[in-house]
This record gives structure tokens, sequence and C-alpha cells, in this order.
């Protein structure tokens, strides 16, 4: 009997979501409660007239963080962080979450008591419960594991799936400053590893460099759009870059969009920092990362009310041809949508 040619395939040809959608292509979900498994920023499950979210998100040393420049406190903070931000990006609330850790044994118990200060702070600063995890041993690092679980009245849930045409685009925040933060700490690390003597610049640099250490998910957004009785048709929570959640949008509610760079908020820290390293300031707000800020869609009826509400910016419009995904550049320009958003390293 001939044996059966089976192509090796390498995890870097599919990336990220590409992996994940052909490992859970063939699932078929037999739970009638289960409303939404895959495909969005939580699972949702009804029980009765409320829904339980859960969602899930792992932090791996060396590739979505460097203790070099990442203190524990605010590494532990931002891990809960994270994870509240999906359940936000559903319009629902986060109620508790459990922590698993795997330490290598680098770490003593103080650092990971620094670590676990963080993670109190966050749950205090959100009103969630720690109810649970696991710890175990690694030979190679720090892991964290968080899992959130939120709820939200049935008829409240928010998918990625529901924008209609003519829809509004909207972003709460602004964009671009995460990613900038970022490359600001690497050439101070690459600066301090060549000489230790040699002390880092950041006063200059203070507001992108915490928006990128300490991200702070949008619990106010989905307040006021409770007061002004505002129910998004879409949402997703900005992780990967405005043009990869754009297209997540689209890609799920069947829609193209059109998006105009003159309206993008960008902060004047992330200007001038954009500027310094010779990028177009809509560079990073594209295609950069954690920011977390939520990126939804509004009937155009409700344009009034939306502009009620401080730090949301109305940033384009969905279309009916699911072909037509574009950024209208200041001078006119379409320029097509790609996703290439946020890069945590290269999986082997």
């Amino acid at each position: 009997m001939a044996e059966k040619n089976t192509k090796i395939r390498q995890i870097s040809d599919f990336g990220e979501f590409g992996l994940i959608d052909y490992l859970t292509k063939d699932i078929k979900y037999k739970n009638s409660e289960l409303i939404k498994g895959i495909g969005d920023d939580a699972a949702v499950f009804e029980s009765g007239d409320i829904c339980n979210l859960i969602t899930t998100d792992l932090l791996v040393e060396g590739i979505h963080f460097d203790l070099i420049y990442t203190p524990l406190k605010h590494l532990g903070y931002k891990a809960v962080a994270v994870n509240l931000s999906d359940i936000y990006a559903m319009n629902a609330i986060p109620k508790y979450i459990t922590i698993s850790i795997a330490v290598s044994n680098k770490f003593s118990v103080n650092v990971i008591e620094e670590l676990y200060s963080g993670i109190y702070l966050a749950c205090e600063q959100y009103g969630v419960e720690l109810i649970g995890g696991d710890t175990s041993s690694s030979l190679s690092g720090l892991f964290i594991n968080i899992t959130a679980i939120g709820q939200a009245k049935k008829e409240d849930v928010v998918y990625r799936s529901g924008a209609k045409k003519n829809d509004l685009i909207c972003v709460s925040g602004d964009l671009g400053a995460a990613y900038l933060g970022l490359q600001i700490l690497e050439r101070e690390k690459k600066v301090f590893l060549a000489d230790n003597d040699v002390q880092p610049e950041l006063d200059k640099f203070n507001y992108i460099i915490e928006r990128f250490l300490k991200p702070e998910p949008r619990k106010d957004i989905i307040e006021s759009l409770k007061k002004y009785k505002i129910l998004p048709t879409s949402m997703i929570d900005i992780s990967d870059g405005l043009s990869s959640e754009l297209l997540h949008i689209c890609s799920k509610s069947n829609l193209g969009c059109k998006v105009f760079e003159e309206k993008l908020p960008i902060h004047d820290q992330t200007f001038l920092t954009a500027e310094m390293f010779n990028l177009d300031p809509a560079i990073p707000v594209m295609n950069g990362g954690e920011d977390y800020e939520l990126l939804f869609t509004i009937p155009l009826d409700k344009k009034d009310e939306i502009e009620k509400i401080p730090n949301v910016a109305i940033i384009g419009f969905m279309t009916e041809n699911k072909d037509e995904k574009f950024l209208i550049a200041k001078n006119g320009v379409e320029i097509p949508l790609i996703a290439q958003g946020w890069n945590h390293g290269e999986v082997e």
C-alpha cells in the first residue's frame, strides 16, 4: 500500500488568523445554548435573558513582552486589560477572570508578587473578581494566560457581523500611539545594551510609552453608548491595527468600507514621533496595534447622539460593495486596505 504523501505545512505560511481558521474549520457546535463560538472577540453562551461571554489570551515572554523595559506591575495590569477589552468590544461588562502562569526559576516570589500587584490593580479599577487559575514551572521564561468572563443582555451583545450599508464607522480615543511607544522602547533598549551607563531618554515620550505598557480598555465608551441609547451594529477592539480590524468587520458583515485619512484621531505626540521616525503618521494608525480602542459602526441616524460622546471620532462609512475597502488619503487617492497589523513575532 502506497504511503500517503502529506506535504509539510509551516505555521509561518498561515499567520495567526489563518492558522486559527485552518485548525477550526471543521468544528461543528452541538450545544444549543452556544450563540457564538470561534470568530469574534469572545464566545457567547445563552443563559435565559442573560448571555455569558468568555475570552482568553496568552502572553509569552520574548514574543508579547520584553522584561528589559516592561515593569512587572504594568505587565500584570496589561494582561488583564487586554482581556477586558475583548469583553467590552462585544458591548458587555466583564465580571470575572482566571489566571494561569508558568514561571522559570529565574523569577523570585517577590517578582511574581509585583506581577500580581498589577493584576489586582486592574481588577479593582474595572470591578472584576479573580476567581481561579493555575501555576506551572517553565523552562523558558514567563507565560501568562488570562480568561475573562462577562455578561450582557442577549439583545445588547454586539458582534463583528452586524454592520449595515451606510453605517458610520467610529473609533474611540486616538490611534498609533502604542506602536510608536514600542519603537521608542526598542530604540532605547539597543542603546542600553550597547552601553549600560547610558540612561534612556524617555521623558518626551511618556504618553505613547504608557499607551503601550499600560493600555486602558474603554469601559467609559460602553457606559456612554448606553447613556445615549446607542447600540452599535458591529464592534471590535483594535489590537492588530485599524486596517486589520476594519477588514474583520467588512468580512463578517459582507460589506466594504471607506475611511478618511483626515478623520483619523492622532495624538500630537504620536504625530511628532512618527515624523521623527520618518513615517507618515497614518501608517502606525492603520497598521500598528495594541491601542485597545473600540472600532464600531452605528446607524446614520445616530450621528447627533454619537457626537455628544467625548473621545469618539467618525472616520468613515460602510459600503454595499464588499470589494470596496479603502483609505481615502488627504489628496483624494483611494488606498486599498491591507491587513498588515501587529506582528508579535514569527512562530517557527
